[in-house]
């Protein structure tokens, strides 16, 4: 059985920041990839940023450059830190792992094996 939490959402003005982090228990590997998912309203589940088992960083182009995701393997946690939100930011974020070494597509999320329940990020202009 493996759980993953999200917490840090909230609600921000433009150019603001958050870190949200993704705690992960129960049956867990260090090796495996886990990645930020992201879901705005009236489009499709996306993928924001990953790490893979190797430890190898991935940003999407839509955030490069303001978010950085990171992972404290000692912790079992995943963390994502968004700086200068914008509106189009807005969504619900989600953790999720996959059990493989190399991650799948961020453009696959049914791939994925274990998701969280989310946090909510709400960014005003």
């Amino acid at each position: 059985q493996v759980q993953l939490a999200e917490t840090g959402g909230g609600s921000v003005q433009t150019g603001g920041s958050l870190r949200l982090s993704c705690q992960a228990s129960g049956y867990t590997d260090s090796n495996w990839c886990m990645t930020w998912f992201r879901q705005r309203s009236g489009k499709p589940r996306e993928g924001v940023a990953r790490v893979d088992g190797f430890g190898v960083e991935y940003h999407a182009d839509s955030v490069l450059g303001r978010f950085t995701v990171s992972k404290d393997a000692s912790k079992n946690t995943l963390y994502l830190q968004m700086n200068n939100l914008k509106p189009e930011d807005t969504g619900l974020y989600y953790c999720a792992a996959d059990t493989s070494r190399s991650c799948p597509s961020l453009t696959r999320w049914f791939d994925y094996d274990f998701w969280g329940q989310g946090t909510q990020v709400t960014v005003s202009s």
